[in-house]
């Protein structure tokens, strides 16, 4: 579903004047391509800097600045890495499984805005040739830079733990149509989710992690020696822990034991108060630690645009209250969550520490995806990526590539 050449053209135009660097805005204090921001509670791989600085060199971090370069006091204020969304179905009323080329960069946009610098796109349970027909346009985006790849979320999952997926699609992971998927992304799918206790899961792990794709388990019935299995042939992640799978039992402890005990998994967790009691995600981050968390929206086209209905792949979905349910059985259908809304609350409502947040939010997923030397953490070298907070965790400022998404609002 390739769009018009001129219809991209103009949309890229479009969000690069929207995002221009703020060269005249008051408070940038930006000439040339030299940027000092200084004065905030830097948060960095060794610890949090108090009154510390970030040079921003064009669209990279450097180590030092020139003595007449601008600088911009953000005194009050965290700076923080630029958020990494592992798993997100799109948002601004704009779906990454069905919308044009234009759609999906407006959910891109959408996410920008609320301080997630990258971003893979997720797409839902449909047909197989339709899931190749999107991996084929999802990977254009990827290959220019707009992606950091492609998540398939379904077919291959259990129907006994569907979720927001259409029954009638859904197919065991047989390594073939896997295959098929991966070859359409092109080198561009960076994870698919399975219920590898399914007839072909464990051959399917294996095929994926050979292509250096992530092979994550979830919508799952597995017991807990099939997901220890999984991961034993090679499974790294768990998609939205707790959700769409077996609950925690003292006989029978299926997947959530296995897959917090074993350091080779990182943890996906939906930090919107409403996938997750606030006990559950602070088991989750004492039994894993920081370092095997990854903070995720799991948004669908509401985020960051309103309630109302709409569709997720084949199915009705009602929004209300932020609170994404179908309108055919009530399930929970993806979130309405930002990833700004989930550093807030993870530490202004769950108190934990602004560096563990910083490494499940930022620093795991970009490892994740094999981007850290890139991406992840406010070091010289690294991209700007980078979000302004104010001392309540409210979103300031959004930085992408040296580049303000969201100019600072420092008054």
């Amino acid at each position: 579903m390739a769009a018009h050449p001129g219809a991209r053209d103009s949309v890229d135009m479009r969000l690069r004047r929207e995002a221009r660097p703020a060269t005249t805005h008051p408070h940038s204090a930006t000439t040339g391509n030299t940027t000092v921001l200084a004065g905030a509670r830097v948060v960095l791989p060794t610890g949090i800097a108090d009154g510390g600085r970030v040079v921003v060199d064009g669209t990279r971090i450097a180590a030092a600045a020139p003595d007449d370069a601008p600088v911009l006091d953000v005194t009050g204020h965290w700076l923080v890495p630029g958020f990494v969304d592992l798993h997100n179905h799109g948002g601004g009323g704009a779906s990454f499984t069905s919308g044009t080329v234009d759609d999906v960069l407006k959910g891109i946009h959408t996410h920008r805005l609320h301080g997630t610098t990258t971003l893979v796109a997720s797409t839902v349970t449909g047909e197989m040739d339709f899931l190749a027909q999107r991996a084929g346009l999802l990977s254009e985006l990827t290959e220019q830079g707009d992606l950091a790849g492609i998540h398939f979320e379904g077919p291959f999952i259990s129907p006994c733990r569907k979720g927001a997926h259409s029954e009638g699609l859904l197919r065991d992971p047989d390594p073939a149509d896997v295959r098929k998927l991966v070859d359409a992304a092109r080198g561009s799918a960076r994870m698919v989710t399975l219920a590898t206790e399914l007839p072909g899961g464990l051959d399917s792990v294996r095929l994926l992690v050979e292509h250096g794709v992530i092979a994550a388990i979830g919508h799952t019935d597995a017991s807990y020696e099939q997901t220890a299995q999984a991961i034993d042939a090679g499974a790294t992640v768990a998609t939205h822990l707790y959700n769409a799978m077996p609950q925690l039992g003292h006989r029978e402890p299926g997947p959530i034991a296995a897959l917090l005990e074993d350091e080779r998994v990182t943890v996906e967790l939906i930090n919107d108060g409403t996938h997750l009691h606030p006990a559950a995600l602070e088991l989750a981050f004492h039994h894993a630690g920081a370092d095997r968390v990854a903070l995720i929206t799991d948004a669908m086209d509401a985020a960051g645009f309103g309630d109302g209905r709409y569709m997720l792949g084949p199915l009705e979905v009602e929004v209300s209250d932020g609170v994404a349910r179908l309108v055919e059985g009530g399930s929970i259908a993806g979130s309405t969550l930002t990833l700004d809304r989930a550093f807030k609350r993870s530490v202004t409502v769950d108190r934990l520490p602004v560096q563990d947040v910083v490494a499940a939010i930022s620093a795991n997923p970009a490892r994740l995806l094999g981007s850290y030397d890139e991406i992840g953490s406010l070091e010289p070298g690294k991209y700007a990526d980078l979000v302004l907070l104010d001392s309540a965790f409210d979103l300031k400022g959004v930085m992408r590539r040296g580049t303000w998404v969201v100019e600072p609002r420092l008054g």
